[in-house]
């Protein structure tokens, strides 16, 4: 991955042989997938490397739509709990494609946040929304949560 290393990564394996990661938003062990990985790397990058408060953070925010519901893999909040960023995490096997993007898209139409964030723990795309443009922007890189 094209992540820093997190060498405190808590695993267990349950007494049925699977695989659990200490999800450190939830503070609950989950299950490991291809994707919780990325994502568990992802938020460590971000909390310990960007400067993103983990308190501000939330993992598995859920939203209905009509009936049907949908799961953002996290969320960034602002001090007063309004959502400022979403965030979407693939397997490191699945390409970042305007399919991903349509998706992170898709939660925004609910939240209508500044950011979006995609990451398959190899490539990284961040937009913001240029108010004065009325246009997404992609960004060089991950911002500090300073930049924000």
């Amino acid at each position: 991955m094209n992540l820093p290393e997190y060498e405190s990564i808590r695993l267990r394996k349950t007494a049925n042989g699977k695989h659990e990661v200490l999800d450190v938003l939830r503070q609950r062990f989950v299950a490991l997938t291809p994707e919780e990985w990325v994502r568990q790397h992802f938020v460590h990058f971000l909390v310990s490397h960007k400067g993103y408060p983990a308190a501000l953070m939330a993992n598995e925010v859920e939203l209905t739509v009509g009936g049907k519901r949908l799961r953002c893999d996290s969320v960034l909040f602002d001090k007063e709990r309004r959502p400022r960023m979403i965030i979407e995490y693939k397997a490191e096997s699945i390409p970042l494609t305007d399919k991903v993007l349509t998706q992170v898209a898709t939660y925004n139409m609910l939240l209508h946040v500044d950011y979006l964030m995609v990451s398959n723990g190899n490539t990284h795309l961040c937009l913001h929304y240029n108010h004065g443009k009325r246009k997404w922007e992609f960004l060089p890189g991950i911002p500090q949560y300073s930049e924000l």
